[in-house]
């Protein structure tokens, strides 16, 4: 399907949706960071937002292509899982690496709640 008059309304509905879902969810992340206080509260909304966002874009791009293609897409599944399984390791990494610098420096600002 190469013209955009013959997309369906329901498919382009569907698409629209997961889209601001998407991108409503990664700018709900991003304020998070940009408002929280502390190092380790900044960890846990960006983190969310990228995980579901790309699952609300990843969504959206598997209903246009597979409507679009006239076939069933998958492949944007692996972005899915990729973002899914690296997001959560890379959150880990970071507050270890920033607890272990809080408690070499014994530096307690940072961390009133742990």
């Amino acid at each position: 399907m190469s013209n955009a008059g013959e997309f369906p309304l329901w498919g382009a509905l569907l698409v629209a949706f997961f889209v601001l879902l998407g991108a409503s969810l990664t700018l709900i992340g991003t304020i998070g960071l940009a408002r929280l206080n502390s190092f380790y509260e900044r960890l846990h909304a960006p983190t969310l937002g990228t995980s579901w966002g790309t699952g609300g874009i990843v969504m959206a791009s598997m209903i246009y292509f597979s409507i679009s293609g006239d076939r069933l897409v998958f492949h944007e599944i692996f972005i899915g899982i990729f973002m899914t399984v690296t997001t959560p390791v890379s959150l880990m990494l970071l507050g270890r690496s920033a607890l272990y610098r809080d408690r070499s420096e014994q530096n307690t600002e940072n961390r009133e709640h742990l």
